[in-house]
C-alpha cells in the first residue's frame, strides 16, 4: 500500500465525503432525512474536522502498559542487587551457548566455534555490542502488544544490533535449528520466561522485512529498566512474548520444537501480530445535538492494514439487522518527522522509511500503529452500541482468519452510550 500524502488534517473534498458518510450512517440508525440533512451540513460548515491524533505516536517510555513478571520484579531491584543481577550496562552481561540437553530423539548435537560465557571471561558486554552497533545499528517503529491483553502495551522508537550479527560473533554453527533465549528471573527456575526463533528467523530476514534484534534504545533514550533493559531482545513481527526482556542469555539447538514459556501455557507460539483496531472510551451518557468523536488505535500486522471501519447500531435493532460499516479517517504521516523523532533521529535512518525521502514506504507501517477517529453527528436519543474493525490487506475483516485467542486477542470490541 503507498504512503498517502503527509497532512496535518482533512481536506475540504475529504471532510465533505466524510460527513456526507457520517451522515448516511446516522440515516441508517433511524434519523429522519431532514435531521440528516443537518448533520450532513453540520460537518461541512462551522465545524473544523479533528487534525490532532488523540494518541502521540511515540509512546513515552514510562507510559508503556507493564506486564512484568518475578517476584521481586527485576526493574525493582536496586543498589548492589542490580549490580548483582547485571542489570546495568556497566555489569551487563550475554551468554550464548549450546544446548547440553541429551535428547535421544535428536541425532545430532548443536555446537558453536566460540561459545560466549561468563566462565571464559567472553561474555558479550554492552560496550561490544555498541561496538556492532556502529556498523549494524538499525532503528525502526513498533507497537507491542500481549497476546493475551485486549488494548496495545505501546509504540516506540527502537534502536539495536540484528540477532544475527551478535550470533555470528560465535563463529560456524552447527546442527542449529532452533534459537531460544531468557533474561534475568531472580535466580530462580520457577521465574523463568523464555521464547525462541527458528534458525531462519534469526538469520535470514527478507527484503523489506525486519530483523529480529537485540534493543538497547527506547525513543533515543537508554531503555529504562522497567521496559526490559539494558539490552532487551525485540521481534517485530511477533507478539510481547517473544520481546524478552533483560536479556541475559541465548542458546542455539538441534531441537526442533518451540520451548517458549507462552507455549506450555496454551498459547501459539508461532503467532504474528495481529492487524486490529481498538476502541478509546466514550461517556456513558452525551447530550443530544453534540458532535461525537470516536476515536481509537489500530495495529497494522504481519497481513497489513487497508482501513478502519466502525458500526453503529440502535441498542433496540432487530438481531437481522444488517450491520453497516462506515470507513474511518487514519492518521496521516507526519508532515516533519524531525516534530515526532528523538532529537538527532532522521527518518531516513529508519528501517522502512525511503532512505532519500524519509517518507515511510507504507502507511501504517507494518507492526506499528496509529490513531483513527470519525465524528458521529444528529443522534437521535436513545441507546447505542459502536464497533470497530481492521480490514487488512488481503481484504481480510478483523477478527478473521484465526479469531482463536490463543493465537492472540483479535475480538471485535464495543462501547456502549446513551444519548440524551
Amino acid at each position: 500500500m503507498k504512503a498517502s500524502a503527509p497532512s496535518d488534517s482533512l481536506t475540504r473534498r475529504d471532510f465533505v465525503r466524510s460527513g456526507s458518510a457520517l451522515a448516511a450512517s446516522a440515516l441508517a440508525v433511524g434519523l429522519s432525512p431532514a435531521t440528516t440533512q443537518a448533520a450532513e451540513a453540520s460537518a461541512v460548515v462551522g465545524t473544523k474536522p479533528v487534525s490532532t491524533p488523540p494518541h502521540p505516536l511515540l509512546t513515552p517510555a514510562d507510559k508503556f502498559r507493564d506486564v512484568s513478571r518475578g517476584n521481586p520484579k527485576p526493574h525493582s531491584l536496586k543498589g548492589d542487587a542490580l549490580v548483582q543481577a547485571r542489570l546495568t550496562p556497566e555489569t551487563w552481561r550475554l551468554e550464548i551457548t549450546a544446548d547440553t540437553t541429551v535428547n535421544p530423539a535428536i541425532k545430532d548435537q548443536p555446537g558453536l566455534s566460540t561459545p560466549l560465557t561468563l566462565a571464559d571471561g567472553n561474555a558479550l558486554d554492552f560496550q561490544a555490542l555498541m561496538k556492532l552497533a556502529e556498523q549494524h545499528g538499525v532503528k525502526f517503529l513498533k507497537a507491542m502488544q500481549c497476546l493475551n491483553i485486549p488494548a496495545p502495551l505501546g509504540q516506540g522508537l527502537w534502536e539495536g544490533v540484528p540477532l544475527r550479527a551478535v550470533l555470528r560473533l560465535c563463529g560456524q554453527l552447527r546442527n542449529v535449528r532452533r534459537i531460544y533465549y531468557w533474561g534475568f528471573h531472580n535466580n530462580d527456575p520457577k521465574q523463568l520466561f523464555q521464547s525462541s526463533l527458528s534458525y531462519s528467523q534469526a538469520m535470514e530476514t527478507p527484503p523489506g522485512e525486519l530483523p529480529a534484534f537485540l534493543a538497547y534504545r527506547l525513543n533515543g533514550e537508554p531503555i529504562p529498566l522497567i521496559r526490559g533493559g539494558p539490552v532487551r531482545m525485540v521481534i517485530p513481527w511477533a507478539h510481547g512474548f517473544k520481546s524478552i526482556k533483560w536479556l541475559q542469555r541465548i542458546v542455539v539447538t538441534n531441537d526442533y520444537r518451540a520451548n517458549d514459556t507462552y507455549a506450555e501455557q496454551n498459547n501459539d507460539p508461532e503467532s504474528p501480530l495481529k492487524t486490529a483496531a481498538y476502541l478509546d472510551s466514550l461517556p456513558a451518557k452525551i447530550p443530544i445535538g453534540r458532535i461525537i468523536t470516536v476515536s481509537g488505535l489500530v495495529i497494522s500486522g504481519l497481513s497489513g492494514l487497508k482501513r478502519v471501519e466502525y458500526s453503529l447500531s440502535r441498542a433496540d435493532a432487530k438481531a437481522d439487522d444488517a450491520e453497516q460499516w462506515t470507513e474511518t479517517q487514519l492518521e496521516a504521516p507526519p508532515a516533519d518527522w524531525s516534530t515526532v523523532l528523538p532529537a538527532g533521529v532522521s527518518s531516513r535512518q529508519i528501517l522502512g522509511f525511503n532512505p532519500q525521502t524519509g517518507q515511510p514506504a507504507t502507511w501504517p507501517l507494518r507492526y506499528s500503529m496509529v490513531s483513527w477517529s470519525a465524528s458521529l453527528k444528529g443522534l437521535a436519543p436513545g441507546k447505542y452500541s459502536l464497533r470497530a474493525r481492521a480490514v487488512d490487506l488481503n481484504g481480510f475483516a478483523q477478527p478473521e482468519p484465526r479469531s482463536n485467542q490463543k493465537a492472540g486477542r483479535n475480538a471485535l470490541e464495543a462501547r456502549e452510550f446513551e444519548v440524551i
